[in-house]
Formats: structure tokens, C-alpha cells, sequence
């Protein structure tokens, strides 16, 4: 009996997530038993690059393998933290272009559905709803599919107000920290099933969807692999940021230079106005 060995990655929040998983298949290819699966989830914040190679190395060393031995990378691809999502996408992009491993992107909103049923197997169509921030939600409509045993799209990875997100048709599961983030501005709220505030991304569900992937034949060459930010565009460049501050600094001095006027006429503006209001009649000509 032979294994399939997995190593997926997800920086796209505030945690580094690490999972390595092996998953045991017969002579015929087929699983022949659950996966074994070893995690890293940590919260680092803003420093998840720092952690995530030596979290990969610790899983290695307590499953025993090396990383020749594994058959792909897979890695949360987006949408989320710009920074982390470029930091998964490099790290996974780097070994398997130096192994000559394929690589599994998988949509980090797939995660928390996935997630969701892992954590309840009855949420079988689940809305997953991040928290975009700039007043903003990721979303995304998945409904799972008991016969090919893979998650359909329903709405591909969206960005809305809160209040613009589409209800499915159906019961639903809302996963995701959206419902944290917004309550009841998020319509999804009280028209769930039940709500999941847990079923965050995660490395852990993230290996079980990419292993369904990877047996799929759906991967990318290293080169190929790309963060998807669903938002184009979030982060100012420096000339725009020093534009920005110049454009406020002179909104905030035009408008105490009216204010010092305002004051300075005080109680002669209504005099001033019906001066100019009999000059415009002609009053007041010789």
C-alpha cells in the first residue's frame, strides 16, 4: 500500500496554518483509509513568512517524511490578506517548482465551507461570508454534491456591502466571521439555518479539499499558481498616499479660512446680503 502526501498552506489571515496530510490508497489508486493528518495553526499576525517555513519542517520531522516524499502543495489562494496571500502562493510556488511538485490553489471561502462540513455534516449548501473590511464582505455560494462528493459553485467569490449579498434559494449553513463582523446588516444572518462563526480558513479542511483536487487532476504548474484577491485593488501606492494627505491638509486649511471668515462677518452677513440685494436692484444710486 502506497500514500498520497500533501502539504497544504494558508496565510490569507491572521494565523499561519500549516496541515500535512497522508492519505493511504490501494494498488488500484483508491483511498483505502482516512488521512492522517498533522497541523500547525498559529496566531502571528502580520509575521506568518517567519513562521511558515520552520512550521512546515516541524510537521515533516513529527510524520516522519521528508518533503521528497511528498505529491503536491496546495494553498489557500484568496481572497484575504493581500501580504498573506502573496506569502502562501510564494512558499508553495517555491517548493513545488524546486521539487517538481504540481500545486492545488483552493479558494479560501471553498475552506469555510468546507469547514462547516467537516464540523457538521448536514451543511450540505453553505454561504460562506468573510469580513473584507472598507465596510465590505467576501462571499461566495457552495452547494455540496453527494454523488461526485465534491463542492458545486453556486456564486463564484464575490465582493458586496453586506447588505447586497444573494440568499440561497435553499436551507444554508453561514460560515465564515462575517456574521461577527456586520450582524444583523448581514441579511444571511437570520435567514440561516444555523450560523458557523468557526468555519474560518484553515489548513486543515483546506488538505481535505485539495486532496479531492488533487485526485481530480485539478492542479496548476508552479509557475501557474496565483494569489486570487477577488478586490483589485486595496493598498495606495506612495505617491497616491502623499497625494491623499496633501488633498486633505488643503480641504482642512480652506475650511478654517472659511470658518475665520464666517466669524469675521458674524453679525453684518444679513446687512451684506441686503446691501448686495438692493445693489442688484439699483437701490442706492445717485
Amino acid at each position: 500500500m502506497t500514500q498520497t502526501v500533501l502539504l497544504a498552506l494558508d496565510t490569507s489571515t491572521e494565523f499561519c496554518s500549516v496541515a500535512l496530510l497522508c492519505a493511504p490508497v490501494d494498488a488500484a489508486g483508491q483511498a483505502a483509509a482516512e488521512p492522517r493528518l498533522w497541523v500547525r495553526h498559529e496566531q502571528t499576525g502580520a509575521v506568518s513568512s517567519t513562521r511558515l517555513l520552520p512550521a512546515i519542517g516541524e510537521l515533516f520531522a513529527e510524520a516522519g517524511l521528508t518533503l521528497a516524499d511528498c505529491d503536491a502543495i496546495a494553498f489557500g489562494s484568496g481572497p484575504g490578506s493581500f501580504t498573506g496571500l502573496r506569502t502562501a502562493t510564494g512558499v508553495a510556488q517555491g517548493l513545488a517548482f524546486g521539487l517538481n511538485l504540481p500545486v492545488v490553489p483552493v479558494s479560501t471561502l471553498l475552506v469555510c465551507a468546507e469547514s462547516a462540513r467537516l464540523r457538521d455534516p448536514s451543511a450540505t449548501r453553505v454561504l460562506a461570508a468573510l469580513d473584507a473590511r472598507m465596510d465590505e464582505i467576501y462571499w461566495a455560494d457552495y452547494a455540496w454534491d453527494d454523488a461526485q462528493r465534491e463542492w458545486r459553485t453556486v456564486q463564484t467569490a464575490s465582493l458586496d456591502a453586506p447588505e447586497r449579498l444573494v440568499l440561497p434559494e435553499a436551507p444554508f449553513t453561514l460560515a465564515g466571521n462575517a456574521a461577527a463582523a456586520f450582524g444583523a446588516r448581514l441579511p444571511a444572518v437570520a435567514a440561516a439555518r444555523t450560523v458557523d462563526g468557526e468555519a474560518l480558513p484553515h489548513a486543515a479542511p483546506l488538505a481535505h479539499a485539495a486532496l479531492r483536487a488533487l485526485r481530480a487532476g485539478r492542479t496548476v504548474r508552479a509557475e501557474q499558481a496565483a494569489p486570487e484577491y477577488v478586490r483589485d485593488k486595496v493598498a495606495q501606492t506612495t505617491v497616491e498616499r502623499v497625494a491623499e494627505k496633501a488633498e486633505k491638509a488643503a480641504k482642512a486649511e480652506q475650511a478654517e479660512r472659511d470658518a475665520r471668515l464666517a466669524q469675521s462677518v458674524g453679525d453684518d452677513v444679513p446687512e451684506a446680503a441686503a446691501k448686495a440685494k438692493g445693489a442688484a436692484r439699483g437701490e442706492g444710486r445717485q
